[in-house]
């Protein structure tokens, strides 16, 4: 209960950066950098009647019906509540703060800007193992009849809603859709991988008991223990191998080091660690 509860908080979380970014700088600058939000952003210019929120919603119903036709009912809750709610708060935020024009006159700030907070917002989302829906959803059929991967059917989606958005709203804003889209792209990557780094200590110490109980009594931490032969002076080693977050590895390297001054230890990055006590696979995306 206690890790629905917490998936569901970072879910809006995120969801309310994803939106913050959509109202304040890609609707005022009519950026359609790919996803509903870009259909939206379209789709309202040409039925200036309906706001890009209650648009957005529309496109959602639309486009989980096609995907029941086409994929079946294999969407998961947390993704069709994110779809939704997601539309719900750009609907709100516009009429909160309704802006007829862009914050600035300087438009590449607007759009680092409309790519940081829904790059940092879906990263969010992305990793409680949920998604925002909508051109997914497209990607996914185009991805099943079709012999290209998900991740190049997504990209295509996302490239013809900034290739609209220049037919509509003309080429300077076009490219600058289509630079925003390979931006989002990379950012988003580059959040998840912060969100879910790990530290990989291999440890070799004459004081391998102390370490592997502070391990386990002090940082309730597994490890793994193995024998190794030095290569120079083929002496028998325990080396202790340990994936600890960055505040544990602080805390481990600061007492092995009072400990033992000699010891060996190498420190690396893992972008993401599944098992207990770290992440756990959820299907329920």
């Amino acid at each position: 209960m206690k890790k629905r509860i917490t998936d569901f908080m970072l879910i809006n979380f995120g969801l309310l950066l994803v939106s913050i970014g959509i109202c304040l700088f890609k609707i005022p600058n009519h950026f359609a950098t790919g996803g509903v939000s870009g259909l939206a952003i379209i789709a309202s210019s040409l039925f200036p009647k309906i706001d890009v929120g209650p648009m957005m919603m529309i496109i959602n119903i639309i486009l989980l019906i096609i995907g029941y036709f086409f994929l079946g009912s294999d969407f998961g809750s947390k993704t069709v509540y994110s779809s939704f709610a997601l539309s719900g708060l750009v609907w709100i935020i516009q009429k909160l703060i309704p802006l007829s024009h862009p914050l600035t006159n300087d438009m590449l700030l607007e759009l680092i800007y409309s790519i940081l907070f829904p790059a940092v917002g879906s990263a969010i989302v992305f990793n409680c193992n949920a998604s925002t829906g909508g051109t997914d959803i497209v990607a996914k059929i185009l991805s099943k009849y079709t012999k290209l991967n998900i991740g190049k059917t997504l990209m295509l989606t996302d490239f013809l809603i900034a290739i609209g958005a220049g037919a509509v709203f003309g080429i300077k804003i076009g490219l600058y859709s289509a630079l925003g889209l390979i931006l989002k792209a990379f950012m988003i990557d580059f959040v998840i991988e912060g969100l879910n780094i790990s530290k990989q200590m291999v440890i070799i110490s004459s004081k391998d008991l102390e370490i592997r109980e502070f391990i386990v009594k002090e940082l309730h931490r597994g490890a793994t223990i193995y024998k190794a032969e030095g290569a120079f002076t083929h002496k028998q080693e325990n080396v202790i191998s340990t994936i600890v977050s960055r505040r544990q590895a602080i805390k481990l390297r600061t007492y092995i080091r009072s400990i033992d001054s000699s010891a060996f230890i190498t420190i690396s990055n893992t972008s993401e660690t599944i098992g207990k006590g770290f992440r756990s696979i959820d299907d329920d995306n």
